[in-house]
């Protein structure tokens, strides 16, 4: 069994992956901010069933600072790098979002480069690859990119862009040896743990507890966490996984958002009473745009059907992802039994 460091211990998706990786009889270092947090991430794990606690270190680190990272890396055979800035919202300063995540991404290649680490397994998002490029009839796969400017493409998307980019240009330089795979998931839920609620399960959690009035005409492809974990335990040592991009989704179409109601609703009975049944007109979502990035991207892909290639996870990495409906009502369930919402 291996040594793997995990960055950004106290996520959403790191704490499925240090599940996997426990389970598999890895040990595993992973990195916080701060210290502080620590008993209270053992808790949130050792709730979701985590019983190898002997395996489970933590370190200090922060992405924009070096001082930490050689300590983190060193006697590690795989780094998988989830740690990254996530702003929602107004940015006054696109820096204050880029920069921890390309620099940070850089740190942490240069410190595995370093200590002598086999490969770096790297989150980037679907941002890098399905975003900015108008309504195309095209099903993306992990030769596309982004471009930094296109449409909806916000501050959030360019660090994810840019962090990549910077990545693989690190990876290409003369005389290195650390190998890079990078995980491109799509929208993420599924199972929460502890309080904390990130990503895509917002829309649950607001759907659940009736703070949305509706749902805009957007459509949203999504994978369940544990499938996202799951990419990443394969891609550390999976022979053909290194030097390349891997989509994590589902290989359906894209969602609408009120059929995510509607999946909530028959998922979860009278839990979901207060899930919204409305479409909010599009006028009022681009409206709304002007004055809240926010609602920038939505408006940018009002009733756009994106399609996602899962091809090079099934076949590569081996994975077989769950139904999108699955990660939904797994997401619902989970907050609800934790009083999180409904």
């Amino acid at each position: 069994m291996a040594s793997v460091l995990v960055t950004g211990g106290s996520g959403f998706i790191a704490g499925h992956v240090v599940i996997q990786l426990l389970d598999q009889g890895h040990t595993v270092r992973a990195t916080l901010r701060s210290l502080r947090k620590e008993n209270a991430v053992r808790a949130v794990l050792g709730d979701a069933g985590v019983t190898r606690d002997d395996a489970l270190t933590f370190v200090e680190a922060d992405l924009m600072q070096d001082p930490g990272w050689a300590e983190a890396a060193a006697g590690t055979d795989y780094v998988v790098h989830l740690a990254s800035p996530v702003h929602i919202g107004k940015v006054e300063d696109e820096d204050e979002v880029i920069a921890p995540a390309r620099e940070g991404a850089v740190r942490v290649l240069r410190a595995a480069e370093d200590a002598g680490v086999r490969r770096v397994v790297l989150t980037s998002a679907f941002h890098a690859v399905g975003f900015g490029h108008g309504h195309i009839d095209h099903v993306f796969t992990e030769q596309d990119w982004s471009p930094l400017h296109g449409p909806g493409v916000d501050a959030y998307g360019r660090s994810k862009i840019l962090a990549e980019k910077a990545a693989w240009e690190f990876a290409a330089e003369p005389g290195r040896t650390v190998e890079l795979t990078t995980i491109l998931p799509v929208a993420v839920m599924g199972p929460v743990m502890g309080a904390a609620i990130s990503g895509a399960n917002h829309i649950v959690q607001n759907s659940l507890d009736g703070r949305m009035p509706g749902y805009p005409n957007m459509y949203v492809p999504i994978v369940d966490v544990r499938d996202v974990a799951a990419a990443h335990v394969a891609a550390m040592t999976a022979p053909d996984a290194a030097g390349e991009r891997f989509l994590v989704g589902t290989g359906e179409p894209a969602i609408a958002m009120k059929d995510i109601g509607a999946i909530l609703r028959t998922g979860l009975g009278t839990k979901a009473s207060k899930v919204p049944t409305r479409t909010i007109p599009d006028v009022v979502v681009k409206a709304t745009a002007l004055f809240k990035d926010e609602f920038k991207p939505v408006a940018a892909d009002l009733g756009y059907v994106k399609r996602v290639s899962d091809t090079k996870i099934r076949t590569v990495l081996g994975i077989t992802p769950r139904p999108a409906r699955e990660a939904i009502i797994a997401a619902g369930r989970s907050m609800v039994a934790r009083g999180l919402a409904g």
